[in-house]
């Protein structure tokens, strides 16, 4: 891919002309568009795309801080435009998403919420109010992100993996995700529950835990239905230590209570 060329070519230099600043803005576009992305899915298993973190970074590397309006940041990450989008809810009250991310067809986002660069929104999401996409997260079609609900952001080391959320999950209100975990589809993430990659999670259906697995990212299994829970701490039983804890996986009635209006997009 020539764009890739060019991104690794501008990521081994220090000094950048208006060639380079071109090529980078092809690069954004790119992102925008959801040609290129921070991470993909291939014949089953997610990949980093390490080029793609590397041209986000130089963006930073390459940007000036200029003023916009009250507030002052890199000349190449603006606020994206999304005026030519299809079918995107954007509801007043201080939300933003910044330029690199894509955002997919009847989307809504409920005030104030922040998408940030190299995230991935799929068609049909909501991301509810204070919630936070962050850097290069992956999110699939018709996921619910509630109300001050975070997924961790990742740009540093270059080959770590973002949070991964794939299609058709539902995440709880103040939940956190972070670390490169994959949620996969159809899951359900109850409201207040935190994971990261060392977060052992423990299958109560199946009786063990899941942990994450050397050079691999956690992974939550599809139709999982996670709550906050505790178990008992090695070195004192008689304390505890927080849990997720998988209670069941979905029926027709936890698809009953996640259901999603169409008439919101």
């Amino acid at each position: 891919m020539k764009l890739r060329e060019e991104i690794l070519n501008l990521w081994d230099k220090n000094k950048y002309d208006e060639h380079d600043r071109q090529v980078f803005d092809n690069f954004k576009k790119a992102l925008n568009s959801g040609e290129i992305r921070a991470a993909e899915c291939i014949n089953g298993k997610w990949r980093t795309n390490d080029w793609v973190k590397k041209g986000i970074l130089t963006g930073f590397r390459m940007g000036k801080i200029i003023p916009m309006g009250k507030f002052y940041d890199k000349d190449t990450y603006p606020l994206q435009n999304i005026s030519k989008k299809e079918n995107i809810r954007l509801v007043p009250g201080g939300s933003s998403i910044r330029d690199g991310a894509y955002i997919g067809r009847n989307v809504v986002m409920m005030p104030p919420m922040y998408i940030n660069v190299g995230a991935y929104v799929g068609d049909g999401s909501m991301i509810d109010s204070h919630a936070l996409v962050g850097t290069c997260a992956q999110v699939g079609k018709n996921v619910h992100l509630s109300a001050g609900s975070q997924l961790g952001g990742v740009l540093e080391p270059v080959g770590a993996n973002p949070v991964i959320i794939e299609d058709d999950v539902f995440i709880g209100g103040n939940c956190g995700l972070y670390e490169g975990i994959i949620v996969k589809r159809r899951a359900i993430i109850a409201a207040g529950v935190i994971i990261t990659s060392g977060t052992p999670v423990y299958d109560a259906v199946h009786k063990r835990y899941i942990k994450k697995e050397r050079n691999m990212p956690l992974i939550i299994p599809e139709n999982a239905i996670v709550v906050s829970g505790t178990r008992p701490l090695k070195t004192n039983p008689e304390l505890s230590i927080y849990c997720p804890i998988i209670i069941k996986y979905r029926d027709a009635k936890s698809n009953n209570s996640v259901v999603m209006e169409t008439e919101l997009r």
